[in-house]
């Protein structure tokens, strides 16, 4: 199959914009894309829950919440019950409802969806997480005081529920964190056009509120050293996958070139986007390049548009193969973002500053090991993009600097914490989850091996 470039602006297959705000005036704010459902609708549709025998939307769910049971409730008009369901095994279902790819785990499960539209459970996730937000918030019960301390090392997805399970087992819990504010990829990274921070603010504050001490600004190595560390009962280690990786191509060291994360951080963290009120500068470039096809180019590509730039995401496959949500591309495609798929970078332009991109068309051929097309570049097919600011989505490994700190913790070669199933590195007493053992992954991933590692951590703990 021959490269193309593909600039349609064609409907993202399975995607739902049920409840979105118009496109042409969302771009020019940061505010919620999805309105969300109704008290009416949400019990509408619940009532569509066939309740099966052997639910297969529980197998598909990463942190195993009784999906038949919280949307029973729901239709039984019970949102504070479907509220105690959700968090009997997940205390941040505001945000999995907003960011978890349901459509390929819990509904992509649902039996419903062989003839018809599945139950839409990441809708009813969220609205009964906001309900309860809205009309008072009730705690989960703890266990009883056990005198063992647990420390955890970030505070993103994983460290949050690692947090809360094992508050919740009756364990002292502190959470170190390195920046300003505690949520990790949930307040730096996913913009809040897709996770309102107060959303974040509200569900990190229920995990708080079971008795989790939480320092800021508190770096390993520096404000807390690693013997003070390894001198708690567990320690379990949750600083993600915040080291991006770049092509490799000339012209990386240009001013105008980002890492999504940095270009993310600064804008969702450090509010670039309202500079100089607040003084992270950022520079807005009038024309830009976005590369990747993952949620991350996704988010950088609409936070651009919505700083004013005309962008373009460049992509070396189909946009098919594109690992982002079927949603998120289409949100990206009514905002106007120009996708030129079939296409690879292969130099940055430019004499300080970036003047444009060099980029060659793909063939895609045989497939890879991830069972996609494997994309070689077409001899003579170079065509060059006009930005003056490029932007690469391309992945992230681990951040070496925490794990070379702490003497006989095993690594891969990709840098990750190597972990047993249960969350267990080569030091006893130290555990590890989520990103900074799997590599780069989803929310609710990082959150099921969280979960996991909690229950081996409370385990070794009782039996001590």
């Amino acid at each position: 199959m021959s490269g193309s470039l593909s600039t349609s602006a064609g409907a993202a297959k399975g995607a739902t914009t049920m409840g979105d705000r118009p496109a042409d005036v969302r771009v020019r704010d940061f505010k919620e894309v999805d309105t969300g459902l109704s008290a009416d609708e949400a019990i509408a549709e619940a009532e569509r829950c066939l309740q099966c025998k052997k639910p297969l939307c529980v197998k598909g769910c990463p942190v195993c919440i009784d999906i038949p049971a919280f949307i029973r409730e729901v239709a039984e008009g019970d949102f504070p019950g479907a509220a105690r369901t959700l968090k009997e095994q997940n205390m941040l279902p505001a945000i999995c409802g907003r960011v978890c790819p349901q459509e390929t785990q819990c509904e992509g499960a649902c039996v419903l969806g062989i003839k018809e539209t599945p139950i839409r459970i990441g809708a009813l996730e969220r609205f009964v997480a906001d309900w309860e937000r809205q009309n008072g918030a009730e705690l989960p019960k703890t266990a009883r005081p056990t005198g063992k301390r647990v420390a955890v090392v970030g505070s993103g997805p994983a460290g949050l529920t690692a947090a809360a399970e094992l508050a919740r087992a009756g364990h002292a819990v502190t959470i170190f964190e390195s920046l300003h504010e505690a949520g990790g990829v949930l307040t730096y990274g996913i913009p809040a056009f897709r996770l309102p921070k107060d959303v974040v603010k509200a569900e990190i504050n229920q995990v708080l509120a079971l008795d989790v001490r939480l320092k800021k600004n508190y770096l390993v190595g520096r404000s807390v050293s690693v013997d003070e560390l390894l001198g708690y009962d567990a320690v379990f280690l949750a600083t993600g996958a915040g080291l991006p990786a770049f092509m490799g191509i000339p012209g990386e060291n240009l001013n105008g070139v980002y890492s999504a994360n940095e270009f993310l951080t600064r804008v969702n963290l450090m509010h670039a986007d309202a500079f100089p009120e607040f003084d992270t500068p950022v520079l807005h470039g009038g024309r830009v390049a976005v590369i990747g096809g993952g949620n991350v180019a996704m988010d950088a590509a609409r936070v651009a548009r919505r700083m004013g730039a005309k962008v373009f995401l460049v992509y070396r496959r189909r946009e098919e193969d594109m690992p982002a949500r079927r949603v998120e591309v289409l949100h990206a495609k009514e905002e106007e973002i120009e996708f030129l798929t079939c296409a690879n970078p292969t130099r940055i332009l430019g004499e300080g500053c970036v003047s444009g991109l060099e980029c060659v068309k793909m063939s895609l051929c045989d497939l890879d090991a991830s069972g996609r097309p494997s994309p070689e570049p077409i001899p003579g097919s170079e065509f060059t993009l006009d930005v003056d600011m490029v932007i690469q989505a391309i992945g992230t490994s681990p951040n070496p600097l925490l794990v070379s700190l702490i003497p006989g913790l095993g690594r891969g070669r990709r840098g990750n914490v190597v972990v047993d199933e249960n969350g267990r590195t080569s030091i006893p007493h130290v555990y590890a989850g989520g990103d900074i053992a799997t590599g780069a992954a989803t929310v609710i991933e990082a959150m099921g091996s969280a979960k996991r590692a909690a229950a081996a951590i409370n385990a070794m703990l009782r039996e001590e």
